[in-house]
């Protein structure tokens, strides 16, 4: 069962060129967008990842606006599990409940949501906050992680289930992001 006290957020990849190329771009930019912000209103730990940042570009702007004063984790690894920095800084959270958002689904999410599982975690897969560069890879992937018990959610759906009660603190300002 989700428990807003021992989640995590993992923002994977959002970045320059990469972020322009995959499929519905726009709409799932931003539902990333209001997702972070979501999250940033119900105080979460945040990870932010950039797959080969020489090559790909870096995280835009949009999403860097909204968080900057969180580190970025640069990584060659696919599986951000893989990457021992990142690593260590989710266990450090002592959290044991992944949200994922981010690109590319049917590989660097993929991946990440498999190692993560393997290595005990619960994962979510905030569905409409993720994407590739052609759609049937992320319904393949969607298809393969709900398969082998990974969660699958919603941005609207995933804030609202973190909030609880309409009684929460950021319940108006969560309300405000998805509205």
């Amino acid at each position: 069962m989700l428990d807003i006290k021992d989640c995590f957020v993992v923002v994977l990849d959002v970045q320059g060129n990469l972020a322009k190329v995959v499929a519905d771009s726009e709409h799932v930019n931003e539902n990333i967008k209001k997702f972070v912000q979501g999250i940033l209103e119900l105080g979460l730990p945040i990870f932010l990842t950039e797959q080969s940042p020489e090559k790909i570009g870096h995280t835009t702007e949009t999403i860097l606006a909204l968080l900057p004063d969180y580190p970025e984790f640069p990584r060659t690894t696919f599986s951000i599990w893989q990457d021992e920095t990142l690593r260590d800084a989710i266990l450090q959270s002592g959290k044991k409940q992944a949200l994922l958002c981010g690109f590319e689904s049917h590989i660097c999410l993929y991946q990440s949501a498999i190692d993560l599982q393997e290595a005990g975690y619960e994962v979510w897969m905030i569905a409409d906050a993720i994407s590739s560069r052609d759609l049937v890879d992320k319904d393949i992937a969607l298809t393969e992680l709900r398969g082998e018990g990974v969660h699958l959610s919603t941005v609207e759906m995933m804030l609202f289930a973190l909030l609880g009660d309409a009684r929460h603190t950021a319940f108006k300002a969560v309300s405000k992001v998805i509205l």
